[in-house]
């Protein structure tokens, strides 16, 4: 049997290539792409040569959406392959060569699969282009990543396999080589479509998208591998191998039409099932090849993960009425919805999705003027024609209040997290660009089910900042805005309100004390004192205006607030608008998160901001987080108008121009913890209306001191660290000489090389 197989595939291979359509096809392919890896390539060597970081040049060449050489190639699959297997069994029912098979002690079976194999071969010689141009790279790309550029060929080798089985089916359908060649097109057309298909169905769902093959190559491309995806690529192969198995039978038996149709069915629902069964969370393996893990959940999600003993549902709530964000998991994205949880069902396989769809009252101002005597029905059913969806699945109002009130998240796109032991926890959209929660946010989530999270408590009372109010002087998107990614409560924070006259609660962590107007009365200071006794960590914030009050609070700790207010002059930017840069020391010793704003060289805007200057030893270990410029800031004594007016400096009445510390962090030991505590010397850092400028001449990342600073005053906690090692593959050893000669290579001598042997081949078998 498999010396029958064995001849049959050599028998086609000499067929395939003794014509010039094999040839051309390599040399196509060829052409192609070498001219993508000699694109990016060259994109590599010149910003190397402009000073710009190449990290992840692995990822650029191969894996980039913007022209990397597997995604790309794996989209011109999909015009070769038709042209390759349109004849292979169209030309024997053409020319009656069928009939001297049929006459053979040979089965269709063997006929098939030899077929079939001459294919693969010829599928490994394109690999083989592929595995040059990834050899190249190896040889010219420090620590270039081999694992996921192996397993990405791969990916592209089952997509060629699985393209080759379906035009081998075609093949079979017809004498028509065109027709066969169109005919695969189409299939492949359907398979691209049926994603999309009967999407509000479950059982139906899950059948069609695993059915649709886009991007199927993906996860390889990406260095993962998937048992899914593999199992996709055997059971699509098997599947059309099997259909032309019974067409033929069918042929040359004289089988009745009833029986084939029928046999075709069976084969058809066995391979659904099959494919159903191995998109079971709970039956899929994994292996991330990359060097990083980059596909893979971090260490510290991973172990949140763990500890998420029993079951877990993940409910998204969908307001019809909800401007855009409702359509993200409207039932034709419920599966690309659900593969943001991908990565934590790898971990969690018996973590359930649901889907609740419902109407009720929401902000949307766009509906309301186009809508303006609707009831909320009526808006709802006029939404529904839009977007084609069945508004009889939509939840009224009253019944969806029954089952929650989601009136505390304004009845917007939210998801909650439920335990089967009744712990619950929020996971929302948004208000940026990426919309949905990264890593950082959705394991937060989990992690309040797993452990007490730090609760943060504001002081008010005496003209603090307020937590809760929306003007831009207020705090409420630094604590609890839900639609801010970085507010305290997104990241796995607690907040409250905090009264001093009474003693802290042995509950909160971290206090948070702001531009006070007024000092407090002896008994609530006395209840500060307490706090500062048993070692909790604070949060304060000063601003010139209130120095007088706030040098006070900061006397405690050995720092004062010095006179006057911080200039500079700066053509771009108001006097008193001083940019803060992070220090090596706060890089070091406090967070990742003041290492990755030095390395990228961002800074924090600290507005109409005073100096700290300490005044007495504490006993505490005294970190300068942030600091003003080397030059140009001084502390302005006399202009308060910045506007109209211009700063001049004038040392004679105290005016120094030096760097001063705007931020500094202090830590000491009490009893078996360590207290920390942060002082800066403006209050607006962090303000509502500070998170939306704009700074011509830097990049602003004040929300760096929200994440950075908490993270260190929790104890590494929350924001939960979801930091991978830094890609190694940052250097290309190329210089601009060396990638034209590689480009040239690739895109002239292998194709003139290909071509040349395919012209060999040809005019030996011409001079037989």
């Amino acid at each position: 049997m498999f010396k029958m197989i064995y001849n049959i595939a050599r028998t086609e291979l000499q067929m395939l290539f003794y014509s010039p359509v094999a040839w051309l096809i390599l040399v196509v392919f060829g052409v192609q792409s070498g001219m993508l890896f000699a694109d990016q390539l060259a994109q590599l060597v010149s910003s190397q040569e402009m000073g710009y970081n190449v990290s992840g040049s692995t990822i650029t060449i191969f894996a980039s959406n913007w022209g990397g050489v597997f995604t790309t190639m794996q989209n011109y699959l999909y015009f070769y392959i038709p042209l390759l297997t349109m004849s292979l069994v169209s030309k024997e029912l053409s020319s009656g060569s069928i009939r001297l098979l049929y006459s053979s002690p040979i089965t269709n079976t063997q006929i098939i699969v030899g077929k079939f194999f001459s294919m693969m071969i010829y599928g490994l010689i394109m690999i083989g282009i592929l595995f040059l141009i990834t050899l190249c790279s190896w040889a010219v790309v420090k620590d270039f990543d081999l694992p996921m550029v192996l397993v990405g060929l791969l990916g592209l080798y089952l997509l060629i396999c699985s393209y080759a089985a379906i035009g081998i089916f075609m093949s079979s359908l017809t004498s028509y080589q065109i027709v066969a060649a169109i005919g695969t097109f189409a299939v492949l057309m359907v398979l691209s479509m049926i994603g999309g298909w009967w999407q509000d169905y479950d059982f139906i769902r899950d059948v069609t998208y695993w059915l649709s093959m886009p991007g199927r190559s993906g996860k390889f491309i990406a260095g993962l591998i998937c048992s899914e995806d593999v199992l996709y690529f055997v059971i699509v192969v098997c599947l059309f191998l099997a259909l032309t198995i019974i067409r033929l039978n069918s042929v040359r038996q004289k089988i009745r039409f009833v029986i084939t149709l029928g046999r075709n069915i069976g084969v058809i629902f066995l391979a659904c099932f099959l494919g159903y069964l191995s998109a079971l969370p709970q039956l899929k393996l994994y292996h991330d090849a990359t060097s990083t893990k980059m596909n893979t959940l971090t260490p510290n999600s991973q172990d949140i993960v763990a500890k998420l003993d029993g079951g877990i549902t993940i409910t998204t709530y969908i307001n019809a009425l909800d401007p855009g964000a409702s359509w993200y998991a409207a039932p034709y994205f419920l599966k690309p919805d659900m593969e943001r949880f991908e990565q934590y069902l790898r971990f969690k396989p018996d973590m359930k999705l649901k889907y609740v769809y419902y109407y009720d009252t929401t902000s949307n101002p766009m509906l309301d003027k186009r809508f303006p005597n609707a009831t909320l029905r009526e808006k709802m059913v006029e939404v529904c024609k839009i977007y084609g969806l069945d508004s009889n699945k939509f939840m009224g109002p009253e019944e969806i209040r029954k089952i929650i009130d989601l009136s505390g998240e304004n009845n917007t796109f939210v998801r909650q997290i439920v335990r089967d032991n009744g712990e619950k926890a929020w996971l929302r959209i948004y208000n940026d660009m990426q919309r949905f929660p990264s890593e950082k946010e959705i394991s937060a989530a989990f992690k309040r089910m797993v452990m007490d999270l730090p609760k943060v408590g504001f002081v008010e009372g005496h003209g603090e900042r307020s937590y809760s109010g929306g003007k831009d002087r207020d705090y409420s998107a630094f604590a609890n805005d839900k639609g801010f990614r970085y507010a305290l409560e997104n990241q796995g924070f607690d907040v409250t309100r905090v009264s001093m006259d009474q003693q802290v609660p042995e509950d909160i962590n971290i206090i948070v004390i702001s531009d006070m107007r007024e000092w407090f009365t002896p008994e609530q200071e006395a209840n500060l004192q307490q706090y500062i006794d048993r070692g909790g960590n604070l949060f304060i914030l000063g601003e010139p205006k209130r120095r007088d009050v706030m040098n006070n609070l900061f006397a405690k700790f050995g720092y004062e607030m010095t006179t006057g207010v911080l200039v500079k002059r700066d053509t771009n930017l108001q006097a008193d608008v001083i940019l803060s840069y992070p220090t090596k020391e706060a890089a070091d010793s406090i967070a990742y998160d003041f290492g990755f704003m030095r390395r990228r060289r961002m800074v924090i805007t600290t507005p109409s901001t005073a100096g700290l200057e300490q005044i007495a030893d504490k006993g505490y270990t005294v970190t300068n987080m942030f600091t003003t410029d080397t030059i140009g800031v001084w502390n302005e004594l006399e202009t308060t108008d910045f506007i109209d007016d211009t700063v001049c400096l004038n040392p004679a009445i105290g005016e120094v121009e030096k760097i001063y510390n705007t931020v500094v962090a202090l830590s000491r030991k009490v009893g078996n913890k360590e207290q920390k505590i942060i002082l800066t010397g403006d209050a607006d850092c962090i303000s509502n209306g500070e998170f939306g400028r704009r700074v011509p001449t830097a990049r602003a990342s004040n929300f760096s001191l929200i994440t950075g600073g908490f993270f260190w005053m929790s104890d590494n906690e929350v924001p939960i660290d979801v930091r991978r090692p830094a890609l190694p593959d940052n250097k290309v050893y190329v210089e601009k000489t060396g990638s034209k000669v590689i480009k040239w290579s690739f895109m002239i001598v292998l194709p003139l090389l290909l071509a040349g042997i395919g012209i060999f081949l040809w005019i030996r078998r011409k001079g037989r």
